[in-house]
């Protein structure tokens, strides 16, 4: 089985598009061929109202329900993804480097998105020498990724910290352990972080964060790096909006174990890096993001010694978030021709299935994730067909599986595959 979840692929109708889904505007005849040999359904990821971030929603999306006060955070999921240290009773976060205004006002929560790495490297390395916490033996690592995205772990020896404290970033809240975007208009500016419990670890890890705020903005304020920046008309690093805070590792049965598989990857993003470490995946490397080619060749390869391979393809999310629905119909025709392409050129559809789903819609019209469900497709020779014509919302709503939960959908396509 090669399981594809198409990042924020799910949508809503857009102007832009003649009142359709980018997914229903695309000319996708790969995914076409291949929804034509299976059945279709409906997914809510994580749950109904909930408009997950993406750590939550793979997680669900790969068979594990948590109870929401025993997840981790998307913090730890990334630092463990990116190879920071780590340790129970740290505090992990997960950051965007964004850009605001001087009247404190969040003009990008992405300081342009396409951010050089040696810029972003640069500032980390400031902000690790100069921030001074109040509390002795704090310390912390300001790690960046890939893009606007970044890992922020604070340590205070011989005391452990909480992760029961609100988040900085005003577009996401944090309810019983998870992400959750939240409507936002368009005047946000960042959040004092507080603490969620009337106990003293949460006290002081909310002081530590908002410490590190404070001194954050100061250095990247006189940042030589920023001034260059300006200088060149590129957008400011100069705030970190944190979020998702954890303060320990995660216990889960190997996703091996739980499924009694050979279950392996292909990913790119810190996030999932991290739940492939955490759940115990063996990872191929597959080129870069956009090597959709490399990718296909490398799952159908991996189908002589696996028995499962999942494949996260991030673009169509990117495109949700910055509003942009024909950027993102055509990276679905891109998706289409050059990975579902090349995986048929590569598979005997009579003995490996291809599932293909979302971990979340991310609509264009709200540029940002959504509750709304996403498309699921189990695709083999053996699957009974539903008369599905294309991996669209509107087949979707109508296909044979029917709506399941995030959780429900690797069980329910081996049912159908007859595994």
């Amino acid at each position: 089985m090669v399981y594809v979840l198409l990042d924020g692929v799910g949508d809503l109708p857009h102007p832009d598009l003649k009142g359709t889904t980018p997914l229903d505007y695309a000319q996708t005849p790969n995914l076409d061929r291949m929804t034509k040999n299976g059945a279709m359904g409906e997914v809510i990821s994580v749950g109904k109202g909930i408009a997950p971030e993406s750590d939550i929603a793979v997680f669900n999306m790969l068979g594990y329900k948590f109870q929401h006060a025993e997840y981790a955070g998307r913090g730890v999921i990334e630092a463990v993804g990116t190879g920071i240290d780590f340790k129970d009773g740290d505090l992990a976060l997960r950051g965007n480097f964004a850009t605001v205004n001087d009247e404190g006002i969040i003009v990008d929560r992405r300081a342009g998105r396409k951010i050089e790495r040696e810029d972003a490297v640069a500032i980390s390395k400031e902000i690790e020498s100069k921030v001074r916490f109040s509390e002795p033996n704090s310390s912390v690592v300001v790690a960046p990724t890939i893009g606007h995205r970044v890992i922020v772990r604070i340590r205070c020896n011989g005391k452990p910290l909480s992760a029961e404290i609100t988040n900085t970033d005003p577009a996401y809240a944090r309810i019983d352990g998870m992400g959750i975007a939240k409507a936002v208009g368009d005047y946000m500016k960042i959040e004092r972080c507080l603490p969620l419990r009337d106990i003293p670890n949460a006290t002081l890890t909310a002081t530590l964060v908002n410490e590190f705020t404070e001194q954050s903005l100061k250095v990247m304020r006189e940042s030589k790096t920023n001034q260059m920046r300006g200088q060149s008309g590129k957008k400011l690093l100069n705030s970190i909006l944190l979020r998702d805070a954890g303060n320990h590792y995660p216990k889960v049965v190997p996703i091996n174990d739980l499924y009694s598989m050979r279950f392996s990857c292909i990913v790119d993003m810190p996030v999932e890096i991290g739940i492939a470490e955490i759940l115990k995946m063996k990872t191929f490397n597959a080129g870069g993001l956009t090597d959709y080619e490399e990718k296909a060749r490398v799952a159908a390869k991996a189908m002589e010694t696996e028995n499962a391979i999942y494949v996260h393809l991030k673009g169509p999310d990117e495109f949700g978030h910055d509003g942009d629905a024909t950027g993102k119909m055509r990276n679905i025709e891109e998706i289409d021709r050059r990975f579902f392409g090349t995986l048929l050129d590569n598979i005997d559809t009579s003995k490996v299935a291809i599932v293909v789903s979302a971990d979340h819609s991310t609509p264009c019209i709200n540029k940002g994730h959504s509750d709304d469900p996403v498309p699921v497709l189990v695709s083999q020779d053996s699957v009974k067909k539903d008369n599905s014509v294309r991996f669209t919302e509107r087949n979707a709503k109508v296909g044979s599986i029917g709506l399941l939960e995030g959780a429900q959908v690797l069980k329910t396509a081996l049912q159908l595959i007859k595994w």
